[in-house]
């Protein structure tokens, strides 16, 4: 089976946020103790895995994502990633449907010029008191603080501006005692005509990611998040990680779009056999 390393959210070769693909040969996914050895081999932040589903269902394809310490309940990366994979490896055309465990179905549009576009839930945000030894661990004033619901389970934290989100030097090894999945920090951007109108960065050391370059599920907390602040439901936001990258979101009642475009940089063959399940 041939194996990717894929460039999501990004344009260009060695930006964005890479994701490993797998496109099983069979039916089923195998024991999850395999899954979880090829992502820690990956050693991305996650590792999609992926099926064929019988026609004639509500989707196309099964998918879940493993980081090198567990599965998640759902990845935007890794999504738009296997979308680009199945695009230009000729089994899918135009809208795919992905049946997962914890989220549902999920679809992804594919543009002709290669702009994907992923349809997820909307995180629902709680307010949540600020937790001291949090802000602490992240070196920053809070603004507000928000849990973003069971699927996501990250804090969301709201900060003074841009250079606050960009400069912080976080304690990961606390961060990852006090965390479920991930804390995600966010602010607007400072120059609205920049080409992005919100900034976040997203730190996951509880499920061995201690920061993802970019993030598409934390913005289906961003999405309703900064859509209400601002007062319009189409925005872009840029992660601003070491790699950095863009994420075009919109708001549609309970479900959240993002958009982005896919690199495949790595594509080879796995040299291990497939366990049954």
């Amino acid at each position: 089976m041939r194996i990717r390393i894929v460039d999501a959210f990004t344009d260009r070769a060695f930006a964005g946020n890479p994701a490993g693909v797998l496109i099983l040969d069979g039916d089923t996914f195998p024991a999850d103790d395999w899954l979880q050895r090829i992502a820690i081999e990956v050693n991305h932040s996650e590792t999609a895995f992926l099926h064929r589903l019988p026609e004639g269902g509500d989707a196309d394809w099964a998918l879940r994502w493993f980081t090198p310490a567990a599965e998640v309940a759902l990845c935007g990366h890794a999504t738009l990633a296997s979308a680009h994979v199945l695009h230009r490896a000729g089994p899918a055309a135009g809208r795919i449907r992905f049946r997962t465990v914890r989220s549902g179905v999920l679809t992804a549009d594919v543009a002709e010029d290669g702009l994907i576009t992923l349809d997820f839930p909307a995180s629902p945000l709680s307010p949540l008191d600020a937790d001291p030894a949090l802000l602490a661990a992240l070196g920053a004033e809070a603004l507000a603080t928000h849990w973003t619901g069971p699927i996501t389970d990250d804090v969301l934290v709201e900060v003074a501006d841009e250079k606050t989100v960009r400069g912080l030097t976080p304690d990961v090894s606390v961060l990852a005692k006090l965390t479920r999945r991930g804390v995600l920090v966010t602010a607007a951007a400072d120059d609205p005509a920049g080409g992005y109108d919100f900034v976040s960065r997203f730190f996951a050391p509880a499920v061995g990611v201690a920061e993802d370059p970019v993030t598409g599920s934390a913005h289906t907390s961003l999405t309703p998040f900064w859509t209400a602040r601002l007062g319009r439901d189409e925005l872009t936001g840029y992660q601003a990680s070491a790699r950095g990258g863009l994420v075009k979101v919109a708001l549609r009642g309970d479900r959240t779009l993002l958009g982005g475009y896919a690199v495949t940089t790595i594509d080879g063959e796995l040299q291990v056999d497939v366990p049954a399940a």
